[in-house]
């Protein structure tokens, strides 16, 4: 039986400097209503694909919680069965975590955020509103706009005129700025937090003549102002000599604000320390990550990861270190790492340069690891082709069940299937469907999930579960036909929390930008 802990011990945990990881693993739509400060968001349906991301040593403390339901049990029991050996279950859950009157917040990404905010006050980091920069667009046509945002983000919708430059580059322009100080500099992002942090690491290097858009492309839209849809500009680069010239800038800040550089052997032994935790963040652009990178390190370009730091770094205590080409990107990260409160922070010196020169090796691709326990699950599972599954739809008896994200769900899915989260799978089905003869197709997007919740049913009982070899990737591609929209939900679909820049939502915008500023009080 799995142990548990009291919620005063766990306050004293979190408290402490020692090496641990607390999940809430109830659904990411639950998470962002109310969750303990601190809690790194790990729903049921993610916890194969992401736990050894996240925590890459198995012996590390954990602790799960849910609403003090049945989730955070069974959760416990798939993470002991992929080898973790310290979970600890919190008594009462949420519930009785509230009840004694422990702190708690609301929102995604709630430490990055309110640091931003942090920021903004200490710092008085000046700003501009929608109004002002449109009058100023008006007046100069040299206005520069530094969107930024991620390439994806930025491909949607920008402000007019805009240029995307991605977080962690911005230290690639300082060189290039400082010779026309004049020259007026907006950085934004969807709301506050990118561009309060952009533009205060433009101040930290030098720069004066720069402002953060107030409330960023949500304040513009709430302004009333049009934005330019589907640019069709690629990230913008700096001038040649400007990159160069951001290394040496870099080390003159890695010397000044102490931060350690480590060199590839060391990182390399620290790396295969079994007794700690060693997080390996590659900060520069997905596509350069792609190219080649350090194994064992995963993506996350720089501006996300001070964004979103709580979504790659679940061991608060655990050894960080960040990796780009050269030292810029990386040092700029970890600085701000270390502005947050992380102790244990570095930077691989010399970055992959270095690396390659120790005559250490690059791999390429994208990293998606195997899902933890899929080898074996997919040897109790049929599999059935998509002309099969195509077959086997047109009869009525048949059960489609989705269990891959309500997004992708709505975005396209095979005709007739009924959604359900994979979290509640074990756990709502029975009330749906109480033949365990019934014949069940399920499928996700890939056909990773599927296959993953075909074993889960078989386990309850469920006799005849098969899954789509492929998913609807395998579907579209063989040329069938996909159903649109949230037309059949099983579960609530609260499992995505979409930006309210995404969404268009003028009052939901409002409303996340009030929260945003409230954290400030923090």
């Amino acid at each position: 039986m799995t142990k548990t802990i009291a919620c005063e011990d766990l306050a004293t945990l979190l408290a402490s400097d020692k090496l641990y990881a607390m999940f809430d693993v109830r659904e990411r739509g639950e998470f962002n209503d109310c969750q303990i400060a601190g809690a790194t968001s790990l729903p049921r349906s993610q916890i194969e694909f992401r736990a050894a991301e996240l925590v890459p040593n198995p012996t590390i403390p954990l602790v799960l919680y849910d609403e003090g339901g049945a989730r955070a049990q069974l959760a416990a029991a798939t993470l002991a069965a992929a080898g973790y050996i310290d979970i600890s279950l919190l008594e009462g859950g949420l519930s009785a975590w509230q009840k004694e009157k422990f702190p708690t917040v609301s929102g995604v990404n709630v430490p990055s955020k309110a640091f931003g905010e942090k920021v903004h006050r200490d710092r008085q980091i000046p700003e501009v509103t929608p109004e002002e920069l449109k009058k100023l667009k008006e007046q100069r046509d040299d206005v520069l706009i530094f969107d930024t945002r991620t390439p994806e983000e930025f491909q949607r919708f920008c402000i007019p005129g805009g240029n995307n430059v991605p977080g962690g580059d911005l230290i690639h322009w300082v060189d290039t700025l400082s010779q026309n100080p004049e020259l007026p500099v907006v950085v934004n992002c969807a709301g506050r937090t990118r561009s309060i942090i952009g533009t205060a690491a433009l101040q930290r290097l030098g720069l004066k003549n720069v402002r953060a858009l107030k409330n960023g492309t949500m304040g513009w839209v709430l302004a009333g102002y049009d934005l330019e849809l589907r640019p069709a500009r690629a990230v913008f680069t700096p001038p040649p000599g400007s990159r160069e010239k951001a290394g040496e800038l870099a080390l003159r800040v890695a010397e000044e604000e102490e931060i350690f550089l480590i060199s590839p052997e060391d990182m390399l032994a620290s790396f295969n320390d079994k007794a700690g935790v060693n997080y390996l963040i590659d900060v520069r652009s997905e596509p350069e990550y792609e190219s080649g990178h350090v194994p064992g390190s995963i993506s996350v370009p720089g501006g996300q990861a001070v964004q979103r730091a709580d979504d790659f770094i679940a061991v608060p205590n655990g050894r960080i270190v960040f990796i780009s080409n050269a030292p810029a990107r990386a040092v700029m990260a970890a600085y701000w790492y270390r502005q947050m409160g992380f102790r244990d922070v570095a930077v691989l010196r010399g970055g992959l340069h270095a690396w390659r020169a120790a005559g250490r090796p690059l791999v390429s691709g994208l990293k998606q690891n195997e899902p933890l326990g899929f080898s074996q699950a997919v040897k109790t599972v049929r599999l059935v082709a998509p002309e099969e599954a195509r077959s086997r739809s047109q009869s009525p008896s048949l059960l489609i069940l989705d269990v891959g994200s309500s997004t992708d769900y709505e975005s396209g899915h095979v005709p007739g299937a009924r959604w359900i989260s994979r979290g509640w799978l074990d756990l709502e089905l029975g009330s749906h469907v109480s033949d365990f003869g019934q014949t069940i197709l399920l499928t996700c997007r890939d056909g990773r999930r599927s296959v993953l919740a075909a074993r889960t049913l078989r386990n309850l009982g469920y006799k005849n579960c098969l899954s789509l070899n492929g998913g609807t990737e395998g579907w579209l591609a063989a040329g069938y036909p996909a159903e649109k929209g949230l037309t059949h939900c099983l579960s609530e679909a609260n499992d995505v929390v979409l930006s309210p820049s995404i969404k268009g939502d003028k009052a939901a915008m409002r409303q996340y930008l009030d929260w945003e500023i409230e954290l400030e009080k923090g």
